[in-house]
């Protein structure tokens, strides 16, 4: 990929002739510069004083940042810089910085990343600006920016360069700002909840703790294949045998599965698990959890697409064979669970089926195809068929059933949430269930982990456990309408150059 114009590269052959001449009188790359204070510091310090106040404060500041706007009226110019806190105005003035100086000033380039020092006042407009006493190149931007008032427009490149993205879109760099703070209020949550955070592996001898396709490389040392995380689960779940009774993760995950608009391959999953906790206390735990981010974000109802999210209502708590019976005019009370009639539905609908499939995986591809997307405000589906949830506690009044819930926000899964199948030979026939989809072809199955079964004959007390998509939460906080617009470097396909 190349989409550099004939007009570009004429102007960055340009800059480059810029550049070797002042290659010519020193290193124009100098790195003993340090600004004195940031924009946002000047602004939120000196915002309202007057030019009176200003001048009494007899104080000169140096300040460091990409020059984002120029504006050259005879002896007087206005620069504008961007220091990635805020946008300070310098002001120059050429009797007052110089001859040299002021010529060197309008050769600078948008883009250039400068040093000036100079007190503060305020221009006729009333704007809290710099006027300058020195002006300094710290590096040459070697490339046009795109045009300031829009951006980019092609959302691949702005995804592909998204330090160039940052550069000019203050919407983008909101949005990873709110990313960050996210992430810290769910970790100062949980540890303010008594939980660990803990570090478990990303590379695992046996892939497991979720449904995916794995990532495989191979350890030459060692001659093994390792399998790139597919969920930290049974990592931690080692842990609460070990006995810490709470604790959680944030990391990455990666499975190797198509990309779009809700998927990566690379992507960022918060875990915790608690001993003698179950799969109602933790649907708590989230409503909670969601809550206290939405207060801190004030966003306790916030419109996701259009469509408007309350986060500060009781979320709506239902059973997965209790959706297919009121969204699916066919299914009842009565034959909810006759695997041909589900058959019958779904070639109706066209859903594609394969003959191995169970009773339990049918229900939740019906689930999935015809009643997903219609579930807007936040929705605990609860009590998920065994078939589908290999590590998760069968209902002690259903074994058809686990004790399992998946949160839906508009129209999407997530968090994912069960108390924690401790029962080895229940766990170990699962397994060996998973085993024999594994070679019947489903890529997806699990392999059988001696070891995590060797950890529950040692005896695991009762939990329960969550895990949410931190990149679709933000999706849904930020309004998002694609995963890769939350992801700073999302994965796509090999530039041409």
């Amino acid at each position: 990929m190349n989409d550099d114009s004939l007009d570009d590269n004429k102007l960055i052959t340009e800059r480059k002739d810029k550049l070797s001449e002042l290659r010519k009188k020193g290193n124009p790359y100098p790195n003993n510069i340090k600004p004195s204070v940031s924009a946002i510091e000047l602004l939120e310090l000196y915002g309202n004083y007057d030019n009176i106040e200003l001048e009494q404060l007899n104080s000169k500041f140096k300040i460091c940042g990409r020059l984002m706007a120029k504006r050259v009226m005879g002896k007087l110019s206005f620069l504008r810089i961007d220091d990635g806190s805020g946008i300070i105005q310098l002001c120059l003035k050429k009797d007052f910085i110089g001859e040299e100086a002021y010529s060197f000033m309008k050769s600078l380039d948008v883009g250039d990343i400068l040093t000036s020092e100079g007190s503060l006042f305020r221009t006729k407009t009333n704007e809290l600006s710099i006027r300058s006493i020195t002006l300094g190149l710290i590096s040459k931007c070697l490339r046009p920016l795109p045009e300031k008032f829009h951006g980019i427009a092609d959302q691949e490149l702005r995804n592909r360069r998204r330090y160039l993205d940052l550069i000019t879109s203050e919407a983008s760099k909101k949005v990873f700002t709110t990313r960050f703070h996210i992430i810290r209020a769910i970790r100062d949550w949980f540890h303010s909840k008594g939980y660990l955070e803990v570090e478990t592996p990303m590379m695992h001898p046996i892939a497991g703790g979720a449904s995916a396709r794995p990532f495989v490389t191979h350890h030459n040392s060692l001659d093994m294949d390792l399998f790139l995380r597919i969920a930290p689960e049974l990592y931690l779940k080692r842990l609460i045998v070990g006995g810490y009774p709470k604790v959680f993760e944030i990391n990455r995950s990666f499975r190797n599965e198509g990309v779009s608009t809700q998927h990566n391959p690379e992507f960022t999953m918060l875990e915790s698990y608690e001993a003698y906790a179950d799969y109602h206390s933790y649907m708590d735990l989230v409503e909670e959890l969601f809550s206290a981010i939405a207060k801190i974000l004030d966003k306790e109802s916030l419109m996701y697409q259009e469509n408007e999210i309350k986060l500060s209502e009781p979320f709506v708590r239902i059973p997965l064979e209790s959706l297919l019976i009121s969204h699916i005019k066919l299914i009842t009370q009565e034959n909810v669970r006759n695997i041909e009639v589900l058959r019958g539905i779904a070639k109706d609908s066209e859903i594609k089926l394969t003959s191995d499939w169970g009773l339990g995986k049918i229900q939740l591809e019906l689930f999935e195809a015809l009643i997903e997307a219609s579930l807007k405000q936040p929705t605990f589906v609860i009590d998920y068929p065994v078939e589908v949830s290999p590590l998760a506690r069968k209902k002690d009044t259903d074994p058809f059933l686990t004790d399992r819930f998946e949160l839906f926000i508009a129209g999407r899964e997530i968090a994912n949430g069960f108390s924690e199948l401790n029962d080895p030979e229940d766990q170990a026939s699962r397994f060996t269930d998973q085993v024999s989809k594994l070679e019947a072809g489903d890529s997806e199955a699990m392999l059988f982990d001696f070891d995590y079964i060797r950890a529950l004959e040692y005896g695991m007390p009762p939990a329960a456990g969550l895990g949410i998509g931190i990149d679709r939460m933000v999706m849904l906080f930020c309004d998002a309408a694609t995963i890769k617009d939350v992801i700073l470097f999302p994965h796509m396909r090999a530039e041409k150059f």
